[in-house]
């Protein structure tokens, strides 16, 4: 057994596997299968927050590259790889193209190191970190990324792991402060909402059974993570509302982009 394969504990659900369970993809076992589906039952349309909150990735890293000429991504929490990841929608608009993903997961870094490989004018990399550890993360991917020209700062799904709220809102501040103007943060967050209680009970549900527990917030409390940053519009929305091709439902997932 490989280092990695002993951090994998298939006796518990996590959250990677059971997003992408999903979403549709294979890299999960039973235990991550019936948690998702339990948690189905109690709130049937969580699989489309999966979605949506995937959808919304695509359409900012395509904004942030076609319109802004962001060329560098920093992907924390980036999660199993699936279709569209973050290099693969950059280096469609731009072949040269960098992006550096991070993740704590075993099973993440098993998949990531064999199947995010980029174009041969840009470069993709991998580093196996806590959103935490946000010196070392910076210090690595200086080693790909050229900090001093804008970055999108990439955070689908990953402070919700971090219970504290003023400590997630330091870790953001400190990953964005060592960025260049024009770097941009692209967030997303599940949300309590009084609209929404079966939200409420699905997270109570994996909190009980699953790993790593996570936190809800307000609408309100996602869009701190952009105070100091412009905010573009629509503002920070359900990741459905955020520029769709196409109307879709609200999901209590809610995301934003704001430029430093």
């Amino acid at each position: 057994m490989t280092d990695i394969e002993s951090r994998i504990d298939t006796s518990r659900p996590h959250t990677a596997r059971i997003w992408n369970y999903w979403t549709g993809g294979k890299d999960n076992y039973p235990v991550d299968r019936e948690a998702g589906d339990r948690i189905r039952e109690l709130h049937p349309g969580i699989g489309a927050y999966a979605k949506a909150d995937r959808l919304f990735l695509g359409r900012a890293v395509r904004y942030l590259a076609e319109q802004e000429g962001i060329r560098q991504f920093l992907d924390i929490g980036t999660g199993l790889p699936s279709a569209d990841n973050t290099h693969e929608v950059a280096q469609r608009v731009a072949s040269d193209a960098r992006v550096v993903y991070v993740d704590n997961d075993p099973l993440v870094l098993a998949h990531a190191r064999a199947l995010l490989v980029g174009t041969p004018e840009g470069r993709t990399d991998y580093l196996d970190a806590d959103l935490r550890d946000v010196d070392m993360i910076l210090a690595a991917a200086s080693k790909t990324l050229d900090l001093s020209q804008p970055v999108a700062l990439m955070l689908l799904g990953v402070v919700i792991f971090v219970e504290d709220d003023e400590e997630s809102y330091a870790i953001v501040r400190r990953l964005m402060d060592a960025l260049a103007p024009g770097s941009h943060l692209v967030l997303s967050h599940t949300v309590t909402h009084p609209d929404m209680p079966d939200v409420d009970a699905a997270v109570a549900f994996w909190n009980e059974h699953g790993t790593p527990k996570l936190t809800q917030r307000t609408p309100a409390a996602v869009a701190r993570y952009f105070d100091g940053l412009e905010l573009l519009e629509p503002g920070v929305v359900s990741c459905s509302a955020w520029r769709p091709e196409d109307p879709a439902d609200d999901v209590a997932m809610y995301g934003g982009v704001g430029r430093k």
